[in-house]
């Protein structure tokens, strides 16, 4: 029988078996946290030997290997509430890790990145998923559960190999039973980048810029072993534009979920659009990056919060 692991800490901060001690972004988290009174233990959320019961509060944080294992990530969300409280909770997670929550989102008015959606069990053909690409420009495949860029792929329509390359990423994906999302891409992220909102307890707390990352196909030799692709992080003033349509997807999200209204911490990335207007790229409710060290004080705004919860 497994030893259990005994808690220091009201306070579990879950990761992943990968980072055992957290990602560097919440290196500073742990000492702001002390600081205000609330000691924390770092917890694989997949480890056997953790009784999660023993801790009143549990915060999601770097847990990014789960879109290997998305069916097992909920349930332990759920088995974790059922004992604690869980921030951000189960059912704004479970709805948030596939993507197309970005069609509840378009509902109520949000502009998003045009996206079509490719079921599996539809066992679309090549020639099928070859019509829904668009005839000119570059475009993106990746699966709706996915995180930090993988299994994630850029194709230019009007280069026949290129096309093919995609057809060959999406029915790969369709054949292990993954949904698809295929979204145009928005040339002027090239020069301007993305631009993260990090929203705390509702409230607007910082923005970044993140640089582009996709430059060509998906290859799988280039995210074997890999958690995330890296990403190059600089402070950004979000314009009036970007906080107006933050501010409006924020909004949305406690329409949907209203009895969980605020939430600890909500990230909404956009990016321009041709015209020059942004633009949703996702929402990050489960385990984001927060990006402390980029802003002055989002530390010390983040810790005040969570310990207000406890």
């Amino acid at each position: 029988m497994p030893l259990v692991s005994e808690p220091t800490a009201r306070l579990a901060l879950a990761t992943c078996a990968e980072l055992p001690k957290l990602d560097a972004d919440d290196h500073t988290l742990r000492a702001a946290l002390s600081a205000r009174g609330v000691p924390s233990d770092v917890v694989v959320w997949d480890d056997p030997t953790v009784d999660w019961g023993a801790y009143p509060h549990v915060l999601i944080r770097s847990t990014w290997d789960y879109t290997d294992r998305p069916a097992q990530f909920i349930e332990w969300t759920r088995r974790v509430e059922r004992t604690s409280t869980l921030i951000n909770p189960s059912d704004v997670v479970a709805w948030n890790i596939d993507k197309t929550y970005l069609r509840d989102l378009e509902q109520r008015g949000i502009p998003i990145v045009p996206t079509i959606w490719l079921d599996p069990e539809r066992q679309l053909n090549s020639r099928a998923i070859h019509t829904r690409f668009p005839a000119f420009g570059d475009f993106v495949i990746k699966p709706t559960v996915s995180a930090g860029s993988r299994d994630t792929g850029r194709y230019d329509a009007g280069v026949t190999p290129s096309r093919s390359l995609a057809i060959t990423h999406a029915k790969n994906l369709l054949a292990v039973g993954r949904h698809v999302m295929l979204q145009r891409y928005l040339t002027r992220v090239d020069t301007e980048g993305e631009t993260a909102l990090v929203y705390v307890d509702g409230e607007f707390s910082h923005s970044v810029r993140k640089g582009p990352l996709l430059e060509g196909p998906y290859r799988a030799a280039d995210a074997e072993g890999v958690l995330y692709r890296d990403e190059a992080m600089t402070p950004r003033d979000a314009t009036d534009a970007e906080r107006a349509l933050a501010d409006r997807a924020v909004a949305a999200i406690a329409e949907i979920f209203p009895d969980r209204a605020p939430l600890l911490y909500t990230r909404v990335d956009l990016i321009p659009d041709d015209a020059g207007e942004p633009v949703v790229l996702e929402v990050e409710l489960t385990e984001p990056s927060l990006f402390f060290d980029q802003a002055e004080g989002a530390v010390e705004r983040f810790a005040e919060a969570v310990a207000a919860r406890l």
